[in-house]
């Protein structure tokens, strides 16, 4: 039987960050996934700076043979509507293509892999775990999304959880779409729906474009994406047949009940149900969630009662203002609808608030994570 002292299920960002912060305290981690790296993942695959600060990875390093496009300013507005153009004139985020971060995050935390292998039985064993009755280990972190079978074990329901849904497709152009193509590479643009349920996208990473739309109302979400291509025809953004987008479903954080901790298990990432409430971005909030949670596990010394875990419970649950949620849902829908309208017209509201606040997180109260980690460097 193999052993380890943690056992991660799920290799995507979550689970990778807190890999490689383990591995660097020099703890066994085993990392398992049902899927083989590398591998697509439907994703508007972005990132700010603060990213690739915290996991301490140099931007020049990582653009070597990878896509990572530099973003300098946004077109935001309302589906239908004149949008508003704003420019940083430095980078602010990047464009990155998921099939190459999240290889890249994986095979750099230096931990085990077992690879196209599911999660299949979770049983107790003692103080520890027996994982698919092959893998004994004393500490379990689930980090494999939404449908996280680790969250399943710890009560989460999925089926009934109020999840955003979205749909998008991630292509090549080839020569005569790039020709047509308006979007330009270091200009993402923003549509917000109508009554402000979801937003559209479209992301241009060098030849590669990345077009979707998420809901937090489920109903027609097709219809909805239908609508927001034609849009971007009509609008002369695009000139071309967008190829059938893929749907995923994730948690917005303030509105799961997940228990992200318990006696040897804690959940990270998509799992925990974090993605920011406003954007729906679920990167940063990941990869945040993974280096807090090796913080607890290495502070724990071994010791992994759930009593330990809860500076972790407490951080995460506190990672977004509650109060902020609360006024959210109390405001009726058409008055936050039509104000919202009306303010994306604005140059103040779009930088002020959706961009800064909302998209690129510098205001974030999640985003203040210890820098012992990042601090070291690439550690490739």
């Amino acid at each position: 039987m193999d052993s380890c002292d943690v056992l991660i299920v799920g290799g995507g960002p979550a689970g990778s960050s807190c890999a490689w912060a383990l591995r660097q305290s020099g703890l066994d981690v085993l990392l398992l996934d049902k899927q083989v790296f590398p591998r697509d993942k439907v994703c508007g695959g972005w990132i700010t700076p603060r990213v690739l600060q915290v996991l301490g990875i140099d931007a020049s390093d990582y653009a070597r043979g990878r896509v990572l496009q530099s973003i300098t300013g946004f077109r935001v507005g309302s589906i239908g509507s004149r949008p508003v153009e704003t420019d940083y004139g430095r980078p602010v985020s990047y464009g990155i293509r998921r099939c190459e971060f999240d290889d890249y995050l994986l095979r750099r935390s230096r931990a085990r892999l077992r690879l196209g292998e599911s999660l299949i039985a979770l049983e107790r064993s003692g103080a520890g775990w027996i994982a698919n009755g092959a893998i004994q280990a004393r500490m379990v972190v689930g980090a494999g999304g939404h449908f996280c079978p680790v969250a399943r074990l710890t009560g989460a329901k999925p089926a009934g959880e109020p999840a955003v849904v979205a749909q998008e497709t991630e292509f090549e152009m080839d020569a005569e779409q790039i020709v047509c193509c308006r979007i330009r590479s270091e200009t993402p643009e923003l549509y917000f729906s109508r009554d402000m349920k979801g937003y559209g996208w479209c992301f241009r990473k060098g030849n590669f474009l990345n077009i979707g739309l998420g809901r937090a109302d489920q109903h027609q979400l097709s219809t909805h994406v239908g609508a927001f291509l034609e849009f971007l025809k009509s609008a002369e953004r695009t000139g071309f047949d967008i190829p059938s987008p893929r749907g995923h479903a994730y948690l917005l954080h303030g509105y799961s009940q997940r228990k992200v901790a318990d006696d040897s298990v804690l959940l990270i990432g998509d799992a925990a149900g974090l993605a920011y409430p406003q954007s729906g971005e679920g990167i940063l909030p990941a990869i945040e969630s993974g280096l807090l949670a090796a913080q607890a596990i290495i502070a724990a010394q071994g010791h992994y009662a759930r009593e330990q875990f809860e500076p972790y419970r407490s951080r995460i649950a506190n990672g977004h203002s509650p109060l902020l949620v609360s006024i959210a849902r109390h405001i009726p829908a058409p008055a936050i609808s039509a104000a919202a309208r009306q303010l994306l017209r604005t140059q103040w509201f779009v930088r002020q608030v959706v961009l800064d606040d909302w998209f690129l997180h510098i205001s974030s109260q999640l985003s203040v994570v210890s820098d012992q980690f990042g601090a070291r460097g690439t550690d490739n």
